[in-house]
Order: C-alpha cells, then sequence, then structure tokens
C-alpha cells in the first residue's frame, strides 16, 4: 500500500459543489528531474492552472509503493468551463510544459464531490 504525503488547501465555498467538476491528474516525475520539477510546480504549473480558472484542490506525492507518484487535482465552477479550458491553447501549452518534467501524465474528468476522489 502506498504511502502519501498529501496537501490539501481548503476549497472555495462549498456553493455550488453540486455543478462543480474535477480534473484529476497522475504522473511520474521523470529521473533526474526532480528538482527541476519541483520548482516548475511552484512557479508556473499552480499559478497557471489558477490563471486558467481552475481551483486546486489536493496533490499527493506517493513515497513508497506502486501507483503514480503524483496525483492532483483541481475544480471549475461547471462543465462548460472546463471543457474550454482543456480545449484551449493556454491549458496545451502548460501541459507540455508539464510533460517536459514528467512521464505517464494522464487525466479525467469527474463531478466534484467535495472529497478525495481517485
Amino acid at each position: 500500500m502506498p504511502v502519501v504525503l498529501v496537501f490539501s488547501p481548503v476549497p472555495k465555498a462549498q456553493r455550488g459543489w453540486q455543478r462543480m467538476v474535477k480534473l484529476l491528474m497522475s504522473w511520474d516525475i521523470k529521473a533526474g528531474r526532480e528538482q527541476p520539477y519541483f520548482e516548475f510546480v511552484v512557479r508556473e504549473f499552480a499559478p497557471g492552472l489558477m490563471r486558467l480558472g481552475l481551483q486546486p484542490t489536493e496533490a499527493w506525492y506517493t513515497v513508497y509503493g506502486k501507483g503514480s507518484q503524483i496525483l492532483t487535482g483541481a475544480v471549475a465552477d461547471d462543465i462548460e468551463i472546463m471543457r474550454r479550458i482543456l480545449g484551449g491553447d493556454d491549458w496545451r501549452k502548460l501541459r507540455e510544459q508539464l510533460l517536459e518534467y514528467v512521464s505517464n501524465f494522464e487525466q479525467k474528468v469527474i463531478p466534484a464531490s467535495g472529497r478525495f476522489q481517485l
């Protein structure tokens, strides 16, 4: 069973959680790229998600065990906003930058529950 460290900021007010959708992402950090990866995430990726209109909800780092090394999520107010964001050039560019540091990237969009989701 994986051992994880978690960072989970308090999300926006619970207003509208039934309508909200969550982008779930997972990946592994490329060997030898750990330091530049963490710098990119703090300086570019997380702020970039917020500029796009996504609110980060959690980030999990797997320290030991099988599974993706990183699991993270971000919410949007509704599916139309999420579609617009994920269909845009800004998301494509941000994702391409992330792929310089990671492998096995996966993403999916699900209804947000306000709880931990896989």
